[in-house]
């Protein structure tokens, strides 16, 4: 399975808890113990890239922090990397910062700059790679970003699980997976703020990997093996990279 990772990425860029040091560092200790996964390292998106989910106003927005703009470029291409990856049957994890979710097209907030996931699933939609998509948005907080850039677009579904307890969570996502038929690709919104000792308080390591096998699942049977996650939110650093182990090793 492909990490895709950057070492820009342990950089600090700004002043929030996904921005902070030390987040990205756990991780990459945990994901390196194992010898299947293989880490990639990713290029920039391009200006065209961006477009396809962003105004320029707000592209030029962001460009106004060099140091910002780089990142978030940088981890708009890890996402298209991981995408292309996996349309190619590769399952790939996309350990990259800043995350994307709360980011729409013309302004962003949460931690966000630019959607990763928009920009990558658009362009394998331009590409003409793909013309539908599931995404599994397992973040805490509801991907707005996603939704209005994605929401309307059709062929893609966007499941964001509301249950109030791990139980009925998994099942709301069973239930939803088992009904929703075919697409080309699956992909994640891969946010691990709803664990038991970070803000959501919800869900175990146990659940992540659950989480994982579900979307491989769905991903053999309805998107001939094609799926990808994106790092979003997850903000205790001691049991991060454990959280996400568990996820890739059900996922992969």
């Amino acid at each position: 399975m492909n990490i895709i990772f950057h070492e820009a990425f342990y950089g600090v860029y700004a002043g929030d808890p996904a921005a902070a040091a030390g987040r990205m560092e756990p991780i990459i200790r945990e994901l390196k113990k194992y010898p299947h996964y293989t880490f990639i390292t990713p290029e920039p998106a391009g200006h065209e890239d961006l477009q396809r989910a962003h105004s320029d106003t707000h592209i030029k927005t962001i460009k106004g922090s060099p140091t910002l703009y780089n990142v978030a470029a940088l981890a708009a291409g890890g996402a298209i990397k991981a995408a292309e990856l996996a349309f190619a049957g590769e399952p790939s994890f996309g350990c990259i910062r800043p995350p994307g979710h709360h980011a729409s097209g013309t302004s962003c907030w949460g931690f966000c700059f630019f959607n990763n996931m928009a920009v990558s699933l658009l362009k394998l939609m331009a590409q003409g790679k793909i013309q539908s998509a599931f995404i599994l948005d397992f973040d805490l907080h509801r991907g707005d970003g996603n939704i209005n850039i994605l929401g309307d677009h059709e062929g893609i579904r966007i499941l964001n699980p509301s249950s109030g307890n791990e139980k009925d969570y998994l099942l709301e996502i069973a239930s939803v997976l088992e009904k929703a038929g075919d697409f080309d690709i699956i992909a994640a919104s891969a946010g691990f703020d709803e664990y038991v000792d970070d803000w959501g308080g919800k869900l175990t390591t146990g659940a992540y990997r659950e989480i994982g096998a579900m979307m491989k699942a769905f991903s053999e049977e309805y998107c001939q093996g094609r799926r990808y996650a994106l790092l979003e939110g997850g903000y205790n650093y001691n049991d991060l990279g454990i959280n996400i182990h568990a996820f890739c090793e059900g996922f992969r």
